[in-house]
């Protein structure tokens, strides 16, 4: 495909032309996703659809502001608490998460309000014996 345009020859049919010269050569047949559908053809356009695509195939995630990250990760602390396999290590599990939400409210984290207090761990543990 180095030959260039012909004079007076329309633009986009020089192209299709190509593309139909390319086809006929076979040049095309194994290449991957062959007669396979678009993914994602049925979703509405979003301009970071390549962005969003590379980061998933690559296993990477969208970093979260400071403050949506310790909410996220205190939300996450209560969940393995609750599957601790001792009252001890749901204790330690919560007073960890307290750790950090006393130091990011001490110190101040950028992002949205953190609106998080560190959790009661007393009444952690209590909902961990009851549901044993």
């Amino acid at each position: 495909m180095t030959e260039r345009k012909p004079l007076g020859t329309n633009f986009e049919s020089w192209i299709d032309r190509q593309i139909r010269e390319a086809e006929e050569r076979g040049e095309f047949d194994d290449l991957p996703g062959k007669g396979k559908p678009l993914p994602d053809l049925d979703k509405p356009y979003d301009e970071m659809w390549w962005i969003k695509q590379k980061m998933r195939s690559e296993g990477l995630s969208m970093p979260l502001p400071p403050t949506l990250a310790l909410r996220k990760e205190a939300e996450e602390a209560l969940e393995e608490a609750a599957r601790a396999r001792s009252e001890s290590g749901a204790r330690r599990i919560v007073e960890e998460v307290n750790d950090r939400i006393r130091e990011a409210i001490r110190t101040g984290l950028a992002g949205p309000p953190l609106n998080l207090v560190p959790y009661d761990v007393e009444k952690v543990v209590a909902r961990w014996r009851a549901s044993r």
